[in-house]
């Protein structure tokens, strides 16, 4: 067994029918894909391959997962080779899914539509894998397979196969913790699986216990909103910008004329940070009503906090400046905007943004399951 032979001793052993000799045969041209010496030209490789590929169909699945232990990270195979060796038996295709780098895309992809789980799971452990491959097997795969895919550090998952698990996860707790600890999850997907969770316990405590309902929910939201801070607010483009209007606002110089001063510099990072530390609001909802194209939102804001008539014109003005470009046609609508500040009550206002401090996507988790019920 352990006889180097020549290629054309390993010739003729390839004519002999018994047992023996096909595992002699099967041994020997191992050593030759494995050696370092080079022993194998061109010729000699492809012929050597076709041998394997014929003996393979007659020899008994021990020899050939011992084959496929030791030729996984060879790079002497053929395509036809390595693709048998990968659909045989999940004993013997085991080391060549998890391992060989000589399956492409194509060879991988058939493989998982037409062999089972086992086959599927080890694919999902590969060193790295590709979204073509991730995408099928997110299709053809069962939760087993989709939980080591997104355990898998190195498999590239698409933003639409993300947020397709993310969706799933409300059903499939076991999706949950690997999808929230992926460095390609978007901060707005785990936004809201964080709420999801939440919601998702909030449910089974009110099932479950005697509590007060009012409690339970600010202790939830302030946990939640504790574990997505530290999730987001320690990187980000918002980071540094959070990091100097809490400075600020500890050392009691934070005012609406810093916020005014950021969107007269086109800081917009920095005066989003000061308007929502000054209402008290999330970075999230400040951004969504400096987007709003009728800006109703920021005068209630502007009235919570006890804004000056002049001071939510300038900064009304300076928002739709960022909005619309420089040229922007504004007396008419900062006119309209005007009438409705005055219109808005303060206590009004401050109701609502008070309204607004409990998260929008905790309110949305509660209804979604309230509705799936």
């Amino acid at each position: 067994m352990n006889e180097k032979l020549s290629s054309k001793s390993l010739i003729k052993l390839a004519q002999d029918n018994t047992e023996g000799s096909k595992n002699i045969l099967m041994d020997n041209i191992t050593d030759l894909f494995l050696s370092e010496e080079g022993r194998l030209n061109e010729h000699e490789r492809v012929l050597m391959n076709d041998i394997l590929v014929k003996l393979l169909k007659n020899v008994e699945k021990s020899i050939r997962q011992t084959l496929s232990e030791r030729l996984a990270e060879s790079d002497e195979m053929s395509i036809e080779l390595v693709t048998l060796l990968a659909n045989d038996q999940i004993e013997v295709a085991r080391p060549i899914l998890e391992k060989s780098d000589l399956l492409r895309d194509e060879d991988l992809i058939e493989t998982i539509r037409n062999r089972t789980d086992n086959h599927r799971l080890s694919i999902a452990i590969r060193a790295h894998v590709s979204t073509e491959v991730s995408e099928q097997l997110i299709e053809h795969g069962s939760e087993d397979v989709i939980e080591a895919l997104v355990k898998n550090e190195n498999a590239d998952i698409s933003e639409a196969s993300i947020e397709y698990l993310v969706e799933e996860s409300k059903s499939v707790d076991r999706f949950q913790e690997p999808l929230l600890n992926r460095n390609d999850l978007s901060f707005e997907l785990a936004h809201k699986m964080y709420w999801w969770v939440s919601a998702a316990l909030r449910r089974k405590i009110v099932e479950d216990f005697d509590v007060d309902e009012t409690l339970l929910d600010d202790a939830l939201e302030m946990v939640t909103k504790s574990t997505i801070n530290k999730h987001d607010e320690d990187a980000g483009v918002m980071a540094k910008a959070i990091t100097l209007v809490k400075k600020l606002a500890n050392e009691r110089k934070l005012n609406i004329d810093f916020v005014i001063a950021a969107l007269r510099q086109e800081k917009i990072n920095v005066a989003v940070a000061g308007l929502a530390e000054l209402s008290g609001l999330e970075v999230k909802v400040i951004w969504r009503v400096l987007r709003e194209r009728s800006d109703e939102s920021l005068a209630v804001i502007a009235r919570a906090i006890g804004l000056e008539k002049s001071q939510f014109s300038t900064m009304f003005l300076l928002v739709l400046q960022t909005n619309s470009g420089p040229k922007a046609r504004s007396t008419s609508i900062l006119n309209t905007m005007l009438n409705l500040y005055d219109r808005i009550k303060p206590d009004n206002a401050r109701a609502a943004v008070r309204y607004w401090q409990r998260d929008f996507s905790y309110q949305e988790a509660q209804l979604s399951l309230k509705n799936a019920s």
